[in-house]
């Protein structure tokens, strides 16, 4: 039997940047934070951490700071994944060595692949990696797909252990529960989809909003599991406008914009990405407020 890494919410936590590089005073207040309000797990160096904009170098420092940050309070979830398999055999195999408790591994962008082609790629990282592998198939960002036979097959590899999904499709999710029949942890990769996810046999989520709602989000989770489902819903409904806010401009925008209101690092994100607009930044900060937030 597979070992689940996490249940509940991991914050798929922001990097604080300057023009200087990565604050790691910032950065290291907003690990012990989401700790001490309760996350389940943290997600470092992902998609909302800016990874693909981190050099090597930081990529690798990022992780190695979270895990020690931690200092096994919680699973820290490395991303390690990559358009070049190489690369991220290596990235993963560093991650598993400096102590991650497991890897995310994105879909190859860009290049794209086969479904005989994801399988062979996710299937090498994972010979490669010590530590469980959890794919990331946002459709999206890399403009490919993960099908649900391709994840049924991958549920067969030991390493593999999971999947983010944030495909948005609740009905390929249902069938990619149905074809891995628990061999698999499914977690939601969208913060408006968290308890249909869940309602499917889902473990959880992958979260942006726990950045800044870190407690709630991990919360609605433990309503679900405890048997209370209407509570959890109203909490997922409750949260829904602040969500969609999160989501109004490209991840990571908005909440890295969130967060600096909040103390946690400047406004800052790398080029191509820019900083939020005004007028949507305000009516993101009204509902932070709404939602009892001091900013």
């Amino acid at each position: 039997m597979k070992k689940t890494v996490f249940t509940g919410a991991a914050t798929a936590i922001v990097t604080p940047l300057n023009e200087n590089g990565v604050d790691y005073e910032s950065f290291g207040r907003l690990i012990d934070w989401q700790i001490a309000e309760g996350i389940d797990a943290i997600v470092a160096c992902g998609t909302t951490g800016e990874a693909s904009t981190l050099t090597d170098e930081e990529h690798r420092e990022c992780i190695k700071f979270a895990v020690e940050r931690a200092a096994g309070r919680v699973p820290i979830i490395a991303g390690t994944g990559s358009n070049d398999t190489d690369y991220a055999i290596d990235l993963t195999k560093y991650a598993c060595e400096v102590g991650a408790d497991a890897v995310l591994l994105v879909t190859p962008y860009y290049n794209k692949a086969t479904q005989k082609g994801l399988i062979k790629s996710f299937e090498v990282v994972a010979d490669a990696a010590t530590k469980p592998c959890i794919l990331y198939n946002v459709p999206s960002r890399t403009g490919c797909n993960i099908l649900p036979a391709t994840m049924a097959a991958l549920a067969e590899h030991p390493n593999i252990v999971g999947v983010k999904d944030a495909s948005g499709n609740l009905s390929q999710i249902a069938e990619i529960a149905a074809l891995t029949n628990g061999k698999f942890d499914i977690y939601s990769g969208n913060d408006d989809q968290v308890l249909p996810v869940l309602s499917l046999g889902g473990k959880g989520v992958i979260s942006v909003l726990s950045n800044i709602l870190p407690k709630e989000t991990s919360l609605m989770c433990k309503h679900y599991f405890n048997g209370n489902a209407a509570e959890a819903t109203r909490m997922q409904l409750q949260y829904l406008h602040l969500i969609n806010a999160l989501f109004c401009e490209v991840n990571p925008i908005p909440v890295k914009a969130a967060c600096a209101a909040m103390g946690y690092g400047e406004n800052y994100v790398r080029l191509p990405l820019t900083t939020m607009e005004e007028a949507n930044e305000q009516k993101l900060l009204a509902l932070m407020r709404e939602a009892g937030l001091n900013v």
